[in-house]
């Protein structure tokens, strides 16, 4: 059960930790590749947008054809992805691979957190998730630490390389010792897999190209209104079709409510500040690529630490939201100060993820039925990555048209305007909900 587990935190933890990463390499690459400011953010988004929009049905697959097997086959693609990546010359094909590697992360994810609740006995699922919880969310600093290394010492190549042969022994360890996981009815809708993942590529895509192309141009209204079509028909078509796969009816549930979007929330804003980080600390401060991921640290001690503690989760969840608002507002003043008081913004977002992101996963997990794990982990990962390709689109988008400071300030508006329905949807769930105790 431990063996199992920690395996598949260490899968999570690998693709989760690709997306911070990459934020490392960005100076690197844009002397090595010489790409445009739209390029470099979908040089980050082309792997994040493609890991969260196939999450869903990924995690429905693991349902149906079993979590290992969709283990195995995501581990081969995210191999094969970064592999290419590392024998590009032009940010095309760089996005392209990293496009890729994302669907195999698609396919890893849900399937990790799916094998390690059917790992566990129910009285330890909330342990198990919570353990799982942690791992991803310190995956952003282990990205950030091992890239520094990696972007200090070898060429930028070695960043997909390395990344590659971890997944190759990982699959080799999986299929010797996890065990299969039985199969569920579970079905894959088509249609509806279709209008969710051009849905969110068209929405980004408007996010991104808004500050170059111009937000009033036609190219960026175009998309905008193309991405209202086809997510309002995802909706419509997942209402009628006997075997949808998400029914948007399940959010009338205050729990899954709460915890789906508060997950979106937390990783809009921690993934906003994952993308200036690296670039501010190096730039501003003078950090080399190695201290810049050891300055990251002040927000994972706190996170780590909190997730390991026992806490009510409403009042962890409300803390929490408002540890990161604070955090970020804090930030945007700090930009101008010295590295000690920037710390300080790090140590209240990683307070508020340690609080608020344990809490958060048990109630989308334990929101749904059991035959449902695959689902409900593909629904938790997929609002974790559509959180963090929004975040990073957004502060991308700031940061080219109103600077760095400003930047935060908006991210941190955006964060406190999806808290409000978080919290009104806690206010609503039914007392007694179940905690995490780690």
């Amino acid at each position: 059960m431990k063996q199992t587990r920690r395996t598949m935190c260490a899968a999570a933890i690998l693709v989760v930790s690709l997306v911070a990463a990459i934020n490392l390499a960005l100076p690197a690459l844009t002397t090595a590749l010489h790409p445009t400011q739209s390029q470099l953010i979908w040089i980050v988004d082309a792997y994040v947008l493609t890991f969260a929009c196939l999450l869903i049905p990924a995690g429905a697959a693991g349902d149906r054809l079993g979590a290992k097997g969709i283990m195995l086959t995501g581990l081969a693609i995210f191999a094969t992805g970064s592999i290419a990546a590392t024998l590009t010359q032009h940010p095309t094909p760089l996005i392209a691979a990293r496009a890729l590697s994302g669907a195999g992360a698609a396919m890893i994810m849900p399937a990790s957190l799916s094998i390690t609740v059917a790992a566990h006995p129910p009285n330890q699922r909330a342990r198990a998730i919570g353990i799982w919880s942690a791992a991803t969310g310190a995956a952003g600093i282990i990205g950030n630490i091992g890239g520094g290394l990696i972007i200090q010492y070898l060429p930028w190549q070695a960043l997909f390389a390395i990344p590659a042969l971890i997944a190759l022994l990982l699959a080799a360890t999986i299929a010797h010792l996890t065990p299969r996981q039985p199969h569920r009815q579970a079905t894959i809708d088509p249609i509806g897999t279709l209008l969710l993942i051009l849905g969110c590529l068209t929405l980004i895509y408007a996010i991104i190209e808004g500050p170059e192309t111009g937000w009033t141009s036609t190219p960026v209204l175009s998309a905008f209104a193309t991405a209202t079509t086809l997510l309002t028909s995802f909706v419509l078509h997942q209402l009628r079709t006997p075997h949808p796969l998400l029914d948007p009816r399940l959010f009338t549930r205050p729990q899954l409510r709460a915890g789906t979007l508060g997950v979106s929330v937390l990783f809009f804003g921690l993934f906003a500040l994952f993308f200036v980080n690296a670039r501010f600390l190096q730039e501003t401060h003078g950090f080399s690529p190695v201290v810049t991921g050891i300055a990251i640290l002040p927000l994972v001690i706190p996170m780590i630490a909190l997730s390991g503690r026992p806490t009510p989760p409403t009042p962890a969840i409300i803390g929490g939201l408002t540890a990161v608002i604070t955090g970020l507002a804090w930030l945007a003043w700090a930009t101008t100060q010295p590295y000690p008081l920037y710390a300080l913004g790090l140590a209240l977002m990683g307070t508020g993820m340690g609080l608020a992101l344990p809490a958060l996963s048990t109630k989308i997990i334990t929101g749904l039925p059991t035959e449902q794990a695959g689902l409900g982990s593909g629904l938790n990962s997929a609002a974790r990555e559509l959180g963090s390709a929004v975040g990073i689109a957004i502060m991308g988008t700031a940061l080219a048209t109103s600077g760095l400071r400003a930047g935060f300030l908006i991210v941190a508006l955006c964060v406190t305007a999806g808290a409000a329905p978080v919290i009104h949807a806690l206010s609503k769930a039914r007392s007694g909900s179940l905690g995490v105790g780690l």
